[in-house]
């Protein structure tokens, strides 16, 4: 199991980026249902990867996912091309920590840089009192990894959960590091940049 959709970052490494203008905001309760859609079309391609069809992010009910939404530690932001929801990163929030998971892609939308350009657009919906970032994916998730590392992660531990191995990343945000990635939104791929 991975919380993380596989991402090639081609857009930042001279792919293509978007045509049409990418909007990031909040995702609200209103567009559940297509979070909930948007997460399961992204999180097959973890499924197979791991040969289980009951990841967390495919099993979640719509129900549970409002609840989760209506949390106060949890933000969840969205990537809309239109009206149409293409990307999306949970994020929880625990005094000066915060768990990146469920980044999710529209498959059709992967390898343009939307995965990066929430990674970082998340930085303007967390507390200043947030020093760190963790995330965490399967330990056999290459391209997740290779997301994660490339933008400042470390690898902590891998921990058993099940029949997987999980390996926890951590990114420490420095207050000019973190501020800089978060008013960057002229160097986000997404941004057709």
């Amino acid at each position: 199991m991975s919380d993380t959709t596989g991402v090639p970052d081609e857009a930042a490494s001279g792919g293509t980026a978007p045509d049409r203008p990418t909007r990031i905001a909040l995702v609200t309760d209103d567009h559940a249902g297509e979070l909930l859609t948007l997460r399961r079309a992204a999180f097959v391609s973890e499924a197979q990867l791991y040969d289980d069809p009951n990841i967390p992010p495919l099993t979640q009910t719509l129900p549970e996912l409002r609840e989760d939404m209506a949390r106060d530690d949890i933000v969840t932001v969205g990537a809309w091309e239109g009206h149409r929801l293409v990307g999306s990163i949970r994020v929880e929030v625990e005094s000066s920590k915060a768990t990146l998971g469920r980044l999710a892609v529209a498959p059709d939308q992967q390898g343009r840089g939307l995965g990066t350009t929430l990674m970082f657009a998340i930085l303007d919906y967390l507390p200043d009192q947030v020093t760190e970032i963790w995330a965490f994916t399967g330990k056999d998730s290459k391209q997740n990894l290779a997301l994660y590392t490339k933008h400042g992660y470390e690898a902590q531990y891998d921990e058993a959960a099940g029949q997987l191995t999980m390996t926890y990343l951590r990114r420490v945000l420095h207050a000019v590091d973190a501020r800089n990635a978060a008013g960057g939104p002229a160097e986000s791929p997404a941004d057709g940049s």
